[in-house]
């Protein structure tokens, strides 16, 4: 019923001012996190951003989800891993039409699951599996046409079912109302043709409500007792509805009854009311037949029982004496949307106990005369008539009235003596009229009035005491389209005011007095406004409880003393603010300054803002966000710049790093952000810019490869200069190191007792003079490179098995052989043998008579290391003999170790 009216202006700006607090987290690419204050609540917020699947980067610890307004098409599993905090799931209007099995089966905690306009055609099995405590499940307009008895099996805490606008036929039901918990079942606008309870083959059940109108319900029958608890049921339908209910204790608990459209007879009304003998409250709504209207008005009155009655939207032109004569029960009276003009000043006489009367939206141009005898009335709607004056006496006798709603008319004066009976009135609304000025307003008896309506009227002038006596006023709203001046002292007397709406006054007469705990302010600015002149303390000076401040303009800007904020913690909407501004108020935690043309943030630098949580910039002209301004704002949490004409460019390198990486401030929506500058880059987003190019200077590059390469260059000629040998030898020596390894593993026999080493330009020599005599007169078994080298085999893999093959290596050193690359290398694989073994393996024969500085490295290092065995064929002369004896006798020496104990000596033979 109407008559539980909520003042819903009033919540709404109490809900605007409320503060959340942004959690700490990274910046969501398609979501909004924020969280009630002094709760663990986590909302995230995703709804329309043109989504196509369920984002994956919601919180773990987020306990409501709105994915409202998308293009999902489809529920997967793992869509929702992880999530098992999350209690409220909204998915209303997206494009889905089918669920995965235990696509939900983490969400164990949820309670509340809403998919309203979407595309589902039935509802299958397992669909919701894992759903233990969901207690509300809403499904409206979608086109469900079916419902799998399995579909809601696990369902077993379900408490709400909203089904309206499918198209569900009766026989769909049953599954539903097979719900060990259900309480509560909406299938209105669906296909149903009946109710019958010998079709559902239930046999107890839990609802309280069902609401079944707009449906095609043919016979209403109800013909067991399987609904004991019962309370509520809404019907509508053709005309020759057929009721049955055999037994009232079938329906011995409802107080509802609510008949939308629906053409009955007399008879059958009668039936009904004998039948539901606790009814309470009855709603005869948009009856076409408006004489058996009456009868059923009539016949619902001599029904003693019923004490709240609904005839809205009925057409009514008037009321006449009669209608109501027999109401005399009635608390509750709704007489709204219907076309009435004037009503009888008896219509309503005869309800001695109506507490609550609803005729709003109707065609009344004065107060009725006939609620004048009304002295029960608590509540009265006369919100959207064409009322535009109001007398003394409209309201009298009418000392229990608490609520009264006069918005939407077109009163221009009120008077205080209006309202001179109204002793317990606490809510008055008269905003949306045409009030220009206030005569001895609320001089007399308004002393409980608490909240006070004047928003969207003409006000001309406030006098000093037009709130004097309103000593319990805690919500006052005089937002005007156009300002007016205030003369001093206007709010005295508000004691208790808790929120003010104000179109501030002229400048010089803007002075807050009176008001000792106001702690809401919403000024809504027209014209440059400043401090008053006559009075230059900061103008909320004697606001000692204001936290809340809110100023918005229509026009024009305005201009504010460095002082003139002193004292408030929350701020909202300002232009062309400067930092002294923020002096006097380092404890503000939130800061809106939306819709201000602002260019530059610098100004925040030296605001001294450390406490400041939330900061909103949406819609200004902010291209580049210094990162200073960030790290200025050490507490902050929460940062909206969205609808701002970013720069993507090195210019805002620093703060896509900031946007990216931290892990305090939640960037709203900063995945969404677009860029407008370059023209080259206008459409992409500022995240997706590359910030590593601008990190790279082009010259400081040139010029660290430029040295490098120089460095580099001087490096390999040292090297090669003095260091060639070495590194050389060290290459050649780990090679050997590798062979030896493997040497050692098979255990291979030795296949030669020598390997000679030699230079091609001493081949001569070998032959003519060293292989007569070792291999055909002493038969020694020696490897030459050009005979026993394997064909195709890498050319150092051949030395090395030629020296490995061997018992000694026999090098034939001569100038042409240190000068030879290869015989380089077989010496100093020889001399890696001779060191990793400790074996006397190598024999050295001199050619030719060579001085030791001419020697290579690989040759002194040998020398170094072990100087026992040499010989020098020129000075052999002629006594080749001895030579080769001596030959002989190094090649005779055995394998093992040699003696280190006995001192190096060098073997020659002379002639």
């Amino acid at each position: 019923m109407g008559c539980r009216f909520l003042l819903q202006g009033l919540l709404f700006f109490l809900l605007s001012l409320l503060q959340f607090n942004p959690l700490l987290a990274y910046s969501l690419k398609s979501c909004t996190v924020t969280s009630p204050d002094n709760t663990t609540e986590v909302w995230v917020g995703c709804s329309d951003q043109g989504l196509a699947a369920v984002p994956d980067d919601v919180p773990r610890n987020a306990t409501s989800l709105d994915l409202s307004s998308n293009h999902i098409v489809m529920i997967n599993s793992g869509d929702f891993n992880s999530l098992s905090k999350l209690r409220y799931l909204h998915m209303k209007t997206n494009w889905i039409s089918g669920v995965d099995d235990g696509a939900f089966g983490d969400l164990s905690e949820l309670l509340e699951l809403e998919m309203d306009k979407n595309n589902f055609t039935k509802l299958s099995d397992n669909m919701f599996h894992g759903l233990w405590k969901l207690t509300i499940l809403s499904l409206e307009e979608n086109q469900i046409t079916h419902v799998s008895p399995r579909a809601l099996q696990s369902l077993i805490s379900l408490k709400t079912v909203r089904l309206n606008y499918n198209q569900l036929q009766t026989v769909e039901i049953r599954t539903i109302l097979q719900l060990p918990n259900l309480q509560e079942l909406f299938l209105e606008f669906n296909i149903l043709t009946s109710f019958q309870t010998n079709n559902l083959q239930v046999n107890t059940s839990n609802l309280r409500t069902l609401s079944i109108g707009h449906n095609y319900i043919q016979r209403f029958s109800i013909t067991t007792d399987i609904f004991p608890h019962l309370q509520s049921v809404h019907l509508s339908g053709p005309s020759g509805l057929k009721w049955d209910v055999p037994n009232s204790t079938f329906l011995r608990s409802l107080t509802v009854l609510d008949l939308h459209m629906v053409d009955v007879s007399c008879d059958t009304f009668v039936r009904m009311l004998q039948s539901t003998e606790s009814l309470q409250t009855l709603a005869l709504t948009a009856m076409t037949n408006r004489r058996v209207l009456a009868a059923l008005v009539g016949i619902s009155c001599r029904n003693r029982v019923v004490t709240s009655l609904d005839l809205s939207e009925n057409g009514f032109v008037t009321i006449a004496d009669t209608l109501l004569r027999s109401c005399s029960q009635l608390t509750e009276l709704d007489l709204s949307f219907n076309d009435l003009q004037d009503m009888s000043d008896l219509a309503l006489t005869s309800l001695k106990q109506l507490r609550c009367l609803e005729l709003n939206n109707n065609y009344l141009k004065t107060v009725p005369r006939a609620i004048r005898g009304l002295s029960t009335l608590e509540i009265f709607n006369l919100s959207f008539n064409f009322i535009s004056e109001l007398t003394c006496s409209d309201f009298l006798n009418l000392t229990r009235l608490t609520e009264l709603h006069l918005d939407q008319n077109r009163i221009s004066v009120v008077d205080g003596c209006v309202f001179q009976d109204l002793k317990n009135l606490r809510v008055l609304n008269i905003s949306g009229n045409a009030v220009r000025k206030l005569v001895d307003f609320f001089k007399v008896n308004s002393k409980k009035l608490e909240v006070l309506d004047l928003s969207g009227n003409f006000l001309i002038v406030l006098k000093q005491g037009d709130f004097r006596n309103l000593p319990s006023l805690r919500y006052l709203d005089l937002q005007s389209g156009k300002y007016y001046p205030a003369n001093n002292g206007a709010f005295e007397g508000l004691n208790g005011l808790k929120t003010l709406i104000v179109t501030p006054f002229m400048h010089n007469v803007m002075n807050f007095t009176g008001m000792p705990q106001l702690e809401n302010l919403k000024l809504l600015v027209t014209f440059s406004l400043k401090s008053s002149y006559d009075n230059p303390e900061p103008p909320f000076t004697h606001l000692p409880s204001l936290k809340n401040l809110i100023i918005e303009k229509y026009d024009g800007q305005y201009d504010m003393s460095a002082d003139f904020l002193k004292g408030l913690k929350c701020l909202e909407n300002f232009r062309d603010v400067k930092a002294e501004l923020f002096q006097p108020i380092p404890n503000l935690q939130a800061l809106d300054l939306s819709n201000n043309k602002l260019r530059s943030l610098d100004f925040l630098i030296w605001a001294n803002l450390s406490a400041l949580r939330q900061l909103t910039l949406r819609h200004n002209e902010l291209t580049v966000i210094n990162e200073t301004v960030l790290q200025s704002l050490p507490a902050l949490t929460y940062l909206d710049l969205f609808g701002n004409p970013f720069s993507c460019d090195c210019s805002n390198a620093g703060f896509i790093q900031w946007v990216i990486s931290n892990n305090q401030t939640q960037v709203v929506n900063a995945h969404q952000y677009d860029c407008a500058f370059p023209l080259s880059k206008k459409g992409t987003k500022l995240l997706d810019f590359d910030v590593q190019s601008c990190w790279m200077d082009v010259s400081f590059l040139c010029f660290i490869s430029s040295t490098c390469l120089v460095v580099l260059t001087l490096l390999s000629s040292f090297i090669y200069h003095f260091l060639r040998w070495q590194l050389a030898y060290g290459f050649y020596l780990f090679l050997a190191f590798l062979y030896d390894s493997r040497k050692k593993k098979k255990g291979t026999p030795h296949q030669f007792d020598a390997f000679v080493s030699y230079n091609v330009h001493d081949e001569a020599w070998v032959y003519r003079e060293m292989l007569p005599v070792l291999e055909e007169e002493q038969g020694w078994r020696l490897c030459l490179h050009h005979r026993d080298f394997q064909p195709g085999k890498p050319i150092m893999e051949n030395i090395t098995d030629a020296i490995y093959g061997s018992r000694k290596t026999i090098c034939v050193i001569s100038r042409h052989y240190l000068q030879s690359e290869w015989c380089s290398r077989e010496i100093q694989m020889a001399s890696f043998r001779l060191f990793d073994e400790h074996k006397d393996v190598l024999i050295l024969l001199f050619l030719e008579e060579i001085p030791t500085q001419q020697l290579s490295p690989y040759y002194r290092m040998r020398k170094t290391v072990k100087r026992r065995t040499y010989l020098s064929w020129p000075q052999a002369g002629q006594h080749t003999g001895v030579f080769w004896q001596n030959v002989r006798r190094a090649l005779e020496t055995g394998d093992g170790p040699t003696d280190n104990n006995l001192k190096p000596h060098t073997v020659s033979v002379s002639a």
